[in-house]
């Protein structure tokens, strides 16, 4: 492992052209989502995790997937407490805070997100106070949402700063993803949004998604659409899955791991939309619940 990381280190270095900037404001609040399960959303948003922490980001993994656990899993560390036990069970943010690999640090939400719109004065004060305990020394906070168009999904990629959303070149999930994009400029709620192509068969089939989501949205839609990379499909994604290993440590020479790097530095280096800080964050997200 001591060596696989060494090895990712180089590669992240390389991948990252420049230095790195850091966000003013607070950490840059991401929502990752999708228009259907099955795309590989959850494994993009730990691998991308991974590649910002070596690219010396500090960076916060929230799960926002209600009741599923798929973030733990992928990283391998059992949370010692949710965001539930932090609201109604007396566990202060550092209780309920676990690291990970490259030091990434993981909240699981729980139970605890479904109880936002049932909060008093002084629950949500205290959430507020809570999570701005990552205010000033958090990089980039990455929200794992559900997948589709639910009230919790549109809530959270409301609140962020920034949305990805993934896609695969299947029709279900171009159908589905650009749902969820129309309801964002629709209401208004981004000037633009990240694309990710994922499980591609090569470069051209991913270009190919690219161009006939673009092709639709600058048509018929009023946001910006930012391709920040894609990520052919990989046998190495598929075992690492298996061996509950993200795949950017268990193989950081292979093509997927290449490509999530490149993503990262392109988010990094690339241009970025204002930030709203911890409390903006969170402040916006009771009153969507509310």
């Amino acid at each position: 492992m001591t060596d696989q990381a060494s090895k990712l280190r180089v590669l992240a270095n390389n991948a990252l052209i420049g230095p790195a900037k850091k966000p003013a404001g607070g950490p840059r609040i991401i929502a990752v989502t999708s228009g259907k399960g099955g795309v590989g959303k959850t494994n993009f948003v730990v691998n991308l995790a991974l590649a910002l922490a070596n690219m010396k980001q500090r960076v916060v993994i929230l799960d926002a997937d209600f009741g599923l656990a798929n973030v733990e899993v992928l990283l391998g560390i059992n949370p010692p407490g949710t965001l539930y036990e932090l609201l109604y069970k007396g566990k202060t943010i550092e209780d309920i805070i676990v690291e990970g690999p490259g030091k990434v640090r993981f909240i699981s939400g729980g139970s605890g997100l479904h109880e936002l719109a049932n909060l008093d004065d002084k629950q949500r004060q205290h959430l507020v106070n809570s999570l701005s305990y990552f205010q000033n020394c958090t990089d980039f906070v990455l929200i794992d949402t559900g997948a589709g168009i639910s009230k919790n999904v549109l809530a959270f990629t409301a609140a962020a700063d920034e949305v990805i959303v993934i896609f695969t070149p299947e029709p279900t999930s171009l159908t589905d993803g650009y749902g969820i994009i129309k309801v964002m400029s629709k209401f208004n709620v981004h000037r633009e949004v990240g694309l990710i192509v994922n499980m591609a068969a090569n470069e051209r089939e991913a270009c190919q998604t690219v161009g006939k989501i673009n092709t639709v949205a600058n048509k018929f839609l009023q946001i910006k659409i930012n391709h920040l990379g894609s990520i052919c499909a990989d046998y190495t994604v598929v075992q690492a899955v298996k061996n509950q290993k993200p795949f950017i440590l268990a193989e950081p020479h292979s093509a997927a791991s290449k490509s999530i790097l490149k993503i990262a530095s392109n988010l990094i280096n690339g241009p970025r939309q204002p930030v709203k800080g911890m409390g903006g964050f969170i402040g916006k997200l009771l009153k969507l619940f509310g």
